[in-house]
């Protein structure tokens, strides 16, 4: 797998709450590319849980649409915005039960729409729930003067240049 490196880390006012590291509110994603895939390992925390040692829904669904965001960076080259998700709950997932693997590709590409599918699975590999988002992607020069979107590289790449 090759680490992502995050591009607007120092863009200033940069405080994204799925992958901002300076948010002390935020998830702090990171991600990985491995294949056909986007990768984020999470270690849950109590104070995003819903029920008693429940991981919250609406953090699931979070985590879930910034890895698909991240498939449209890396993937596509550019930015773009969720028009839509489909979020299926299948299993509780513990705060308390070790670190979660979340994992996202593209399943089709139509024009400016990106359709991307998601997983997140607890410790033990188990699919607890999964998403389908449908994403409007700029024209690259947009995101690039718009949403200041340098472009998405790994760290292996970075080394090479």
């Amino acid at each position: 797998m090759k680490k992502i490196i995050n591009p607007y880390v120092s863009l200033p006012g940069y405080n994204c709450f799925g992958c901002a590291p300076h948010n002390p509110f935020g998830v702090k994603m990171e991600f990985f590319e491995d294949g056909d895939d986007i990768v984020s390992v999470w270690e849950p925390r109590p104070e995003f849980q819903g029920w008693l040692h429940t991981l919250h829904g609406g953090i699931q669904s979070v985590l879930l649409d910034e890895i698909c965001g991240w498939v449209v960076m890396r993937k596509l080259q550019t930015g773009g915005m969720t028009v839509k998700m489909e979020t299926r709950y299948r299993h509780a997932v513990s705060t308390e039960g070790g670190t979660l693997c979340l994992r996202a590709r593209l399943s089709e590409v139509k024009r400016n729409v990106a359709t991307i599918e998601a997983e997140l699975c607890d410790a033990e590999g188990r699919v607890c729930t999964t998403a389908v988002c449908t994403y409007f992607t700029f024209p690259p020069e947009k995101a690039r003067t718009e949403l200041h979107f340098p472009g998405c590289q790994t760290e292996d790449e970075v080394e090479k240049e």
